[in-house]
């Protein structure tokens, strides 16, 4: 599905100047390092964040800023003429936005801590993005496994913007304290990818981020005024040893994420958590463990139904992308059927969540579903047909109903006399005094459990179908 939104004119009068404006205490220095390190070579990008710094950060260290969980906060994407680059071709871009861990120690952590969030926080994501505000982007995204990235296509000689949205805040990640707690710092980070020529958006050309603490509702408003009186009440030589808090944030230039790298290097979607864009922005592929390719389906063709301790690592991926586990592959990528068997239900809730937790513990456990109603059905004999059984007496065959309706039972009967449903026209039940009584879903529904029949099928050579009798 296509998101574009329409510029209004006002948004183009004043957006050059705002930017300008906004980048004013920035850009001149900023591009100047940037020219020093990187020779005449200006960046091609420049990401703003509409939020304001903290002022309680000493100049040597990194920008922070504060944001309020749950509120939308614009990130303005510069048009290209504003840094007067012109080496991209593609007239489209992509771009990956996530919110990360700044601390070095919980990047190491960021799988297990996200897993954590994900079990207290059924259903919510990190990561949103609040698309009738958004400008100039298309066909934004987000991956039901990975509630803390978001990604879209913009055109950079256009000015866009994306409002985004954090859901959770820096305290639920740190381990209770005494004498309270405190958040630890996020990373807002954006990596921009190019086409290549195979039609793919893999192609790593920049990343900047800034660093942010998420608060509840109006926190972040109170811990900036805080911060504010903080400095204000020091004295100017003190006050000198601190950043300038600014209306607006900076994205500064900083290495990709390894999984933007991993996106460059791999040129496919089948090792990395987003999906791969193609050229035209109206047609993208989305490749899940929902849509295998060709390939996978011929392979899975071959793989058995149960999930056996023999089972290599890669029958077990099989098996997996089978029961529509696909999703879930990567974490099992080195697992034998005897390593995942040996998994307890807690383990595989904790590991893919409550749902489909509890359905992959029960699909390799092989627990059937319980059929709704049994009855047994024993087929009339003719005169001078042989008993079956040894010793005389009559063989019951037993149906076991799904669901409570005349559809399932003609199929089950169709199965059991090697017919297919549509040649059943209608079935009867015959009642003690001979009459015959057609039978519809409400009887199904009054069957007794575990009930007996004895069933005579009728030709009927008016349509070439049968009358089934229960009696």
């Amino acid at each position: 599905m296509l998101f574009c939104h329409s510029q209004p004119e006002s948004y183009h009068q004043h957006s050059a100047s705002y930017i300008r404006e906004a980048l004013a205490p920035f850009l001149k220095n900023e591009e100047a390092r940037l020219m020093a390190e990187h020779g005449s070579k200006r960046s091609p990008f420049q990401y703003i964040l509409c939020a304001a710094t903290s002022p309680a950060v000493k100049q040597q260290e990194e920008s922070l800023t504060y944001l309020n969980q749950g509120q939308s906060y614009e990130i303005r994407m510069l048009k290209r003429k504003l840094v007067e680059c012109t080496d991209i071709s593609s007239r489209y871009v992509k771009s990956i936005v996530r919110v990360v861990f700044h601390d070095r120690r919980l990047q190491y952590m960021e799988h297990q801590q996200l897993e954590g969030w994900r079990w207290n926080r059924p259903g919510d994501r990190i990561l949103d993005i609040d698309i009738p505000l958004s400008v100039g982007i298309l066909e934004p995204r987000s991956h039901p496994l990975h509630l803390n990235t978001i990604e879209f296509l913009w055109d950079p000689v256009k000015n866009s913007s994306v409002f985004i949205q954090v859901n959770c805040i820096s305290t639920e990640f740190t381990p209770r304290k005494h004498g309270g707690e405190k958040g630890v710092p996020f990373r807002i980070q954006l990596d921009t990818f190019t086409i290549n020529e195979h039609g793919e958006y893999v192609d790593h050309v920049h990343s900047s981020g800034c660093q942010v603490k998420v608060f509840k509702p109006k926190g972040a408003d109170r811990k900036l005024k805080t911060d504010r009186e903080k400095i204000d009440k020091k004295v100017s030589q003190d006050r000198e040893k601190y950043q300038l808090s600014h209306e607006n944030t900076v994205l500064e230039e900083c290495s990709p994420w390894p999984d933007a790298l991993n996106l460059t290097s791999s040129h496919s979607s089948s090792s990395t958590p987003s999906p791969v864009y193609h050229s035209s922005p109206t047609s993208c592929s989305f490749t899940d463990g929902c849509s295998p390719n060709q390939q996978a389906e011929l392979l899975l063709a071959s793989c058995c139904d149960h999930l056996l301790p023999s089972s290599s690592p890669q029958d077990t991926q099989q098996w997996l992308h089978r029961y529509r586990f696909s999703p879930f592959s990567k974490f099992f990528y080195s697992f034998s059927g005897a390593d995942l068997l040996r998994m307890s239900r807690e383990d595989l809730i904790q590991i893919c969540g409550p749902a489909d937790g509890i359905r992959l513990f029960n699909t390799m456990k092989g627990r059937c579903i319980q059929p709704r109603l049994t009855i047994y059905v024993c087929q009339q004999r003719t005169r001078h047909q042989p008993a079956i059984k040894p010793g005389g007496g009559d063989i019951y065959h037993a149906l076991y109903l799904e669901e409570l309706t005349l559809l399932d039972l003609s199929e089950k009967i169709a199965l059991l006399c090697s017919i297919t449903p549509q040649q059943i026209t209608h079935i009867y039940r015959q009642k003690p005094s001979g009459i015959h009584v057609l039978v519809s879903d409400e009887m199904v529904q009054i069957f007794r459990e575990e009930t007996s029949f004895i069933l005579s099928i009728i030709r009927d050579e008016n349509t070439d179908g049968y009358h089934v009798v229960l009696k």
